[in-house]
This record gives C-alpha cells, structure tokens and sequence, in this order.
C-alpha cells in the first residue's frame, strides 16, 4: 500500500505524546513536515521528532505538493480557515476536536468537503481505541440486556494554568469551557456506543469565577432510540471522578473514559473486570484506521458526518443561559 504522507499544522502540547507520533508510528504512514504559527515552535519539534521538514504556513504546505493529508491540531478558532483551504485544494484532512466552535461553522466545513468529494475526519478518537471496542462488544452480545439509561459524570479540581491565558477557557477561541475541550469526549463516545440524541435540556453556571465561562453542567439527554441520560462536569472540585455508567435491564457497564481502570460488568449473576490497556500514542488507532481508508482499505467511524451529532448536542447546551 501507498505510504500516506501526512503536513500537521500547530504543534502544541497534544501533538507531542498523544497525536504526533502516531502519524511517522502508524503503518504505510509517515509524516511530511509541520507548520506553527510561530515558527521556532515547529523546528524545535521537528528536531525531536526528528521531522525533517518545517513549513513557513499552510499554503506552503499545500503548495509543495507532498502531503496526501492533513492534520488540524490548532486551537478550534482557527480549525474552519485551515479545513476549508483543505477541501479547496481535495486534500483529505483530520482536525481535532471540538471541530468547530458552532454547528454553523461544523456544517460549513463538512459540506465544503462533500462539495469537494474529499474525506475529512474528526479527532474523537476514543472511537478506535481498543478500550471502547470492548465496550462497544459487551454491548453487542446483550450481557446487560435492553439499554434503560447512561450516567455520565466528570469532576475535578480546578488547575492553576486554567485560570491565566489558556485557550480552553476563551469561548471566542474554544467555543465554550472546559466542556468544550474534554467533556465533548464524553459525549462523543455514548453517541456512538449508544446512538444519537434528539433532546438536550441543560443548566450551566459559573460557581467560582476562576474564568469567563461555566464551570459546572448539568444536563439530560433523550436518545432517538428511547434511552435517557444524565452528565454531570464540573471542573472546580476537590475530589476527582470519571466515569460512564451503562444500565440496562440485566446489569451494568462502568468504564472511565479517560482513565485507565478496569471496565466493570456487573449482572445480577457476576461482577467481571476486563483490563484493556490504554496506546501510548492515544491518537493511533484512529490514525490508523484514516491511513487504511486513504489505502482503500476499510472505513473509520469518525468521519467528520459521523460526528455531526455531537455539534449538534454541544450547540442545544450553550444555547442554554449562563446562570
């Protein structure tokens, strides 16, 4: 198969375990050369990663003619400009999540590369990893029977970098708050563990004033198949939890989704443990999964379509006041 040759565009921190070297590690896979808005930032990655080239921008990237794909790994402000050069110029891209700071913005960027006949994917790569493809089996052979509900429930202490100049926390540059950034995680999963949502009801409130946006959420789902949800983030606790509960009428999954414990399946019969060890390089699978599909081989879940649910969930909970 073609070794796809992938640009990156931003070199920030989640391109240094987490994304990057997934790209030069993945099979039939390789990357090009990157691009920073600040320039010295790229060199210094390149030399580690040993990358050998670095590009001035994005349109030289594109320019050069050497990159089969892209990915996006920029603040999520600037994700539309640099996708929509993308499917100008059909390159395949993958841009990291949230994709968009808007359903607006997420529905223009994917209809411009539909428009295109070009593929784009998005970063919600919990979707490949092997941890969510046992769930996603435990869920299939019918261990806890009819599914009735989920409970979601992510809660930590507030972080001192959170608090000056960070991203996460500017809503004209994330598109929201900490939500945003890793409670999206959450919600992404049990879409696609689950099915879509059609009904959103949400409560939100800045309870410290640490930074613009909310800290705490409080939110319920109706699934379009009937099962119902609750979520729960809060960022500003003193004690740590994560964790996603699956209920169903024979027993339960419970399963981190950013940690690395155990899944629990509990029945009213037995309580077994499945230990699934987590990529060093989390990005990976789904790295993968893209390279196979750009090779003819299979097809990803995260297409960029695949995803569009999700949008359409974070925009019904930031349609809801600020309290």
């Amino acid at each position: 198969m073609k070794t796809i040759q992938w640009g990156m565009v931003g070199t920030g921190n989640v391109t240094e375990v987490k994304s990057g070297p997934g790209f030069y590690k993945s099979e039939n896979s390789a990357l090009n050369g990157v691009t920073n808005r600040t320039k010295e930032k790229a060199i210094s990655w390149a030399k580690r990663h040993g990358v050998g080239h670095v590009y001035n921008d994005m349109d030289e990237m594109i320019a050069d003619g050497k990159v089969d794909a892209i990915y996006i790994a920029t603040p999520p402000a600037s994700h539309k400009e640099y996708a929509l050069k993308c499917a100008a110029a059909k390159i395949p891209c993958y841009i990291e999540k949230p994709v968009a700071l808007n359903l607006t913005d997420h529905m223009e960027m994917l209809n411009a590369f539909k428009k295109s006949d070009t593929l784009v994917f998005a970063a919600y790569y919990r979707r490949a990893q092997p941890r969510f493809l046992k769930v996603q089996q435990l869920l299939n052979e019918g261990l806890i029977g009819d599914i009735r509900f989920v409970q979601m429930n992510l809660y930590r202490p507030v972080k001192e970098d959170e608090k000056i100049n960070s991203w996460r926390v500017d809503p004209e540059l994330s598109g929201g708050g900490l939500f945003m950034d890793v409670g999206v995680h959450m919600i992404d999963i049990v879409i696609h563990l689950l099915g879509n949502i059609k009904e959103v009801q949400t409560f939100r409130r800045n309870q410290t004033g640490h930074y613009a946006p909310e800290d705490n959420i409080a939110i319920s789902l109706l699934f379009e198949n009937g099962i119902l949800g609750t979520g729960n983030f809060c960022f500003t606790t003193k004690v740590s939890k994560d964790e996603i509960e699956i209920i169903g009428e024979k027993g339960n999954l419970r399963f981190a989704c950013f940690g690395t414990s155990p899944i629990i399946l509990e029945t009213s019969e037995t309580v077994q443990e499945f230990d699934v060890p987590k990529p060093e390089h989390v990005h990976q699978p789904l790295i993968q999964s893209i390279v196979n599909e750009l090779n003819g081989m299979g097809k990803t879940a995260n297409h960029l379509e695949d995803t569009t649910n999700t949008a359409w969930v974070c925009e019904q909970i930031y349609q809801s006041p600020l309290l």
